[in-house]
């Protein structure tokens, strides 16, 4: 019954237009960086958690079937964010001390989570599913591993607030391995993360082939051109550029951030490596009254509500919020890592940083 409920949810909201982008890149030194923008049309009251290891989370069925709820614990400490409007440690963003790095995004009107029946013994809630893969799984392919052999569901008595959470999810670790993970048809789909990139719906094979009608688009452009008598000359460098998609649907961020992460200059270090990954997120960047949608004949805004910049092989992470996109905090994820107690922190009350004046410097 809940596929039904929760496929028919996905395609009423499939046109409020909630928006996510996650990309990956190297450095030529190896480190590897991910980031993403998070979208969304409602408060979710962002929060940052610090989960030491030992953390418990649930492990449990539909109630319907009354099958065994399991408390274990994580086995790696990790950060997260989640929605502090939902219960427990519900978390769609993250990075675990193994250098494992998560982002989950929206995937209205095409997922579809598996079916736990009586006979099963591994289930988990998507809502507990951040926590399992994050606090159990060093690597890509531990977790890739691990996936087929756990049932991931859903139905309409979890408190997933104003949208259901349809989501899938990119995995990304130090070595630079990335899969996504998605559940169509109640199956689970296990794509290797070509494009190091992800965006929304439709689902990740589709974007990779419509990635195949861009495949014109390039750094260069003509010099010039003799029509006639008359000698043409460019306007200004980036007409191979010409025909990208400017707008903020998931196909368009998806082939303008592919795009610009393949043909930007690689980065020498890690700290070069997140000022890259700045670059490439502000060209996905949403800011409130441009991508508009209707919800229940309410016009709502899909904006950038939050940004995540990891440095997955240091344990560095950055981030900013909407209020704050001028500066970004940083966190030392070694010292979080090594505490022994859970944290909690709205995005928003983080100590943003002002920007200092320099006027000074220009004066006599």
């Amino acid at each position: 019954m809940f596929k039904k409920v929760i496929l028919c949810l996905g395609l009423a909201t499939a046109n409020v237009a909630l928006a996510c982008t996650a990309v990956d890149i190297q450095t030529r030194d190896g480190s590897v960086i991910a980031g993403r923008t998070m979208e969304w049309s409602y408060d979710m009251q962002w929060q940052l958690m610090s989960l030491p290891k030992g953390t418990e989370f649930n492990m449990s069925a539909p109630e319907s079937l009354k099958l065994l709820n399991r408390l274990e614990k994580t086995k790696y400490a990790f950060v997260g964010i989640g929605p502090a409007i939902l219960p427990g440690n519900t978390v769609l963003e993250g990075q675990n001390s193994a250098g494992l790095g998560m982002s989950g995004n929206f995937l209205p009107g095409f997922t579809q989570y598996q079916t736990v029946t009586a006979q099963d013994t591994q289930y988990v809630s998507i809502l507990d599913f951040g926590t399992w893969a994050l606090g159990n799984f060093a690597t890509v392919a531990e977790i890739r591993a691990a996936l087929p052999g756990i049932k991931v569901w859903a139905d309409d008595t979890l408190a997933s607030g104003p949208t259901p959470p349809t989501l899938h999810f990119v995995f990304t670790d130090k070595s630079n391995a990335s899969i996504v993970v998605e559940y169509v048809g109640g199956q689970l789909k296990i794509y290797d993360n070509a494009a190091h990139t992800l965006t929304n719906a439709p689902t990740y094979d589709w974007h990779l082939t419509n990635l195949r009608n861009y495949l014109n688009l390039n750094v260069d452009s003509d010099k010039s051109l003799r029509t006639g008598t008359v000698d043409l000359t460019q306007i200004g460098a980036g007409g191979g550029m010409t025909g990208m998609p400017g707008d903020y649907t998931p196909p368009s961020r998806m082939v303008r951030a592919a795009f610009l992460r393949h043909y930007a200059t690689q980065a020498a270090s890690a700290p070069e490596g997140m000022e890259l990954m700045g670059h490439i997120l502000n060209n996905v960047d949403v800011p409130i009254g441009v991508a508009m949608s209707q919800d229940h004949g309410k016009s709502i805004a899909d904006y950038t509500q939050f940004v995540v910049i990891k440095d997955l092989t240091h344990n560095k992470m950055l981030v900013t919020d909407y209020t704050h996109r001028l500066n970004y905090v940083s966190l030392d994820l070694d010292k979080l890592f090594a505490q022994t107690v859970a944290t909690k922190v709205q995005i928003s009350a983080l100590p943003y940083p002002t920007a200092p004046d320099a006027t000074t410097s220009l004066m006599k």
